[in-house]
């Protein structure tokens, strides 16, 4: 491993090292962009066309020590990669080693804007999988395997867990959150804290950045507030506090970061403006009303407009957007944010301080926040990680077959077959069973399977929840619209149920109308990112499901849209409600 530089070698204070920090370094404190990773774990070069910029000038010219990881790679080169990261910082002026962040990276979504894929890492069940099994100490077990694991290969800061609870079943991120119920949210928020971060924060631990605050649920259509049609946020139903509640357990809990969200609320007392720009949201709630002394970020975005892939992307400055970058960032500053994700522009900080429109000191106290946790996390004093230990820890046999095993128990049986029939779970042994794609050579090893339904005692089917397919680089990847299967979308599937007993399968990334399926074939299960190795266990009887929904399954479109977006079960008629679930 690279030598420590000798900055490490003294127990360095936060006033201590701004006291040492021109203008421009403390700037640089505030920004936490994106960045790539090369071939073979080697610094990649600047990727302007997807938002990713360059290490050496980021680390070196604009003093940018934190840094939001994209893309993927073996833990040996992600190891590599983050020492030579590391060495660069080291040879700047003060040293000030690098945090390295990522968005969630242990289970199958593929929504490279929010997630990204396991690669190397062990696979688990997304958080709505969690939700469904809803054990906290399962919860706690699997955010240390995380933990572990990003310690590995130098990630010290986790864009998760999603607090947000899903009280709006149409939007488009309800599969990164634990559920519709906020009593349940909030104590698996609170064991995520508890694998991730220990009992507090120090060199062991990976720092949470608990997100979207105050509640990315109420959004009011149903779509995300990445994009400007999504932007609104509404309460008619008057459940603030409901949303607020899993922030309030984690800042109890000891969450060493925020995340403010890219909402704007509409219909309330709070001032019509995004979250990050919103001093009553930012410092009037989470500041003075819940105590939280952390760092509060911004979500990514929020300053300046880019471009991905040719496809324009204005900052997500709902409310604000006739603002230039420059006063959007004074405005987020006044509301009280201390970073943006995203943003790679500490020359707009330096300019706001020279033109005396923000004082240092307002920027010293955010810089000293950002420090206080590099220096918690013990990052001056071991900076660099072991490729051989990365690669021996890293998906690991043991946490994959935890993770594997939560898979099998967070599907969630809703109907069964009646007693004696061929469908009836677990399917018993010497039955020919018609499949399709990947799961044929999952099922072969356990029964006969045929090429035809009418060949067949039994079909198994897997489909996905229904989403309206949308246009566009980013808008394909959220997965929004109406909950019913489109007319016709269900005509293959019903044909066969009706010429063979049927058992389906939805991986459910948010709620779906499951009427006419819950009708018409002879068992449904749902699941929650779960291969179909996971699922031929509990298939055949190895692992009985345990999933319990994690919200209520809407009986029609019309029932989702007379609804509340901010009430938690406010359905009166669900086809099937919240901890429905069978098993053996």
């Amino acid at each position: 491993m690279p030598r420590q530089p000798t900055i490490t070698q003294r127990p360095w204070r936060v006033a201590e090292l701004l006291g040492r920090m021109s203008l421009p370094e403390k700037a640089g404190l505030l920004f936490h962009p994106m960045i790539g990773i090369g071939p073979g774990g080697t610094l990649a070069t600047a990727d302007p066309d997807a938002g990713l910029h360059a290490a050496e000038e980021l680390v070196a010219h604009q003093h940018i020590s934190h840094v939001n990881l994209v893309g993927s790679a073996s833990a040996g080169e992600l190891a590599r990669w983050h020492n030579r990261l590391q060495e660069l910082a080291a040879s700047t002026r003060l040293g000030v080693p690098v945090t390295v962040s990522t968005d969630p990276r242990h289970a199958r979504s593929a929504n490279p804007n929010t997630a990204a894929l396991a690669g190397p890492f062990s696979t688990w069940p997304e958080p709505l999988g969690l939700a469904a099994i809803g054990d906290p100490e399962l919860v706690r077990r699997h955010a240390d395997t995380v933990r572990r694991e990003y310690l590995a290969v130098g990630i010290r800061v986790a864009l998760h867990p999603q607090a947000d609870v899903a009280t709006e079943p149409r939007w488009p991120r309800v599969l990164g959150t634990f559920g519709e119920d906020p009593e349940l949210v909030s104590r698996l928020t609170v064991a995520y804290l508890a694998g991730l971060q220990g009992p507090t924060l120090g060199p062991g631990s990976v720092a949470a950045l608990v997100k979207h605050f105050p509640g990315g649920g109420p959004v009011r259509t149903g779509e995300d507030p990445h994009f400007r049609y999504g932007a609104e946020q509404a309460y008619p139903g008057g459940r603030l506090a409901a949303h607020l509640a899993p922030f309030v357990a984690a800042v109890r809990a000891g969450a060493a970061q925020v995340m403010v969200g890219y909402g704007l609320p509409v219909g309330t007392e709070l001032p019509p403006v995004a979250f990050a720009f919103n001093h009553e949201v930012v410092t009037g709630l989470l500041r003075r009303r819940l105590g939280f002394d952390g760092v509060i970020c911004a979500d990514w975005g929020v300053l300046t407009d880019a471009c991905f892939r040719g496809e324009h992307r204005p900052a997500r400055a709902w409310g604000v957007e006739h603002l230039d970058p420059g006063q959007r960032l004074r405005t987020a500053l006044h509301a009280g944010v201390d970073q943006f994700g995203g943003e790679a522009r500490p020359d707009l900080v330096v300019g706001l301080v020279r033109a005396g429109q923000v004082t240092e000191e307002r920027i010293d106290a955010s810089a000293g926040r950002v420090l206080r946790d590099k220096l918690r996390l013990g990052l001056f004093d071991q900076r660099y990680v072991d490729p051989e230990r990365a690669e021996a820890e890293v998906g690991n046999a043991a946490a994959r077959a935890d993770g594997l095993a939560a898979q099998r128990a967070c599907v969630t049986l809703l109907r069964n077959a009646a007693p004696g029939a061929h469908a009836r779970l677990p399917l018993a042994a010497g039955l020919r069973v018609y499949a399709e794609g990947p799961l044929r050579a999952a099922l072969s090893p356990r029964w006969t399977v045929v090429s035809r339904p009418d060949l067949a005692d039994v079909a198994v089917l897997r489909l996905a929840a229904p989403y309206e397919r949308r246009a566009g680089q980013i808008e394909a990847y959220f997965h929004a619209g109406p909950l019913e299967f489109p007319p016709g979308a269900l005509d293959r599937v019903l044909a066969i149920a009706a010429t063979v007993p049927t058992v389906v399968d939805v991986y459910l990334d948010r709620p779906a109308v499951l009427t006419e399926l819950a009708a018409r074939v002879a068992a449904l299960l749902v699941s929650f990112g779960v291969d179909d190795a996971a699922l031929v266990d509990v298939l055949a009887g190895q692992a009985a499901p345990a999933g319990r929904l994690p919200f209520d399954l809407p009986r029609s479109q019309r029932a989702v849209l007379a609804g509340q977006p901010d009430a938690p079960f406010d359905d009166p008629d669900p086809v099937f409600r919240y901890g429905h679930g069978l098993t053996y």
